[in-house]
């Protein structure tokens, strides 16, 4: 079975390092954009099963990505998890109108992130039984 694959979306680029190596050794193949533009021409040759996301990013902020990810037919059923610096009671509620599957606040929690992500997309890399 192949790798999930989940886009990782800010631009700081220190975070997408981070999360890319986190998430790399739970098994999925990790992508990043550090603006909202790649984020959009990624998600299309990608076709990720997860977007993490910040909101404040340059060439278009977190929100203007997801509306534009929901009106493509290719893009419009990835879950999207905001990470964001900003309160979180000052987005969350715009983020879940906006289609956005749960806000994170930054700095988060490694462990309930992945494991939120994997409640919602499933393990990294399933791993095949060999019978002897």
């Amino acid at each position: 079975m192949d790798k999930k694959k989940i886009l990782i979306v800010d631009d700081d680029e220190a975070l997408v390092r981070i999360l890319s190596v986190n998430l790399a050794l739970e098994g999925y193949e990790v992508f990043a954009a550090f603006d909202g533009m790649s984020a959009v021409m990624g998600a299309h040759r990608i076709k990720p099963d997860l977007i993490i996301l910040d909101v404040r990013m340059p060439a278009g902020d977190g929100f203007s990505v997801v509306e534009r990810l929901k009106l493509s037919t290719k893009t419009f059923t990835i879950p999207v998890i905001i990470l964001s610096a900003l309160p979180k009671e000052d987005i969350e509620e715009k983020a879940l109108q906006a289609g956005v599957t749960h806000c994170f606040a930054k700095p988060f929690d490694n462990a309930a992130l992945l494991e939120y992500i994997k409640n919602l997309i499933g393990a990294g890399k399933e791993r095949s039984v060999v019978n002897a």
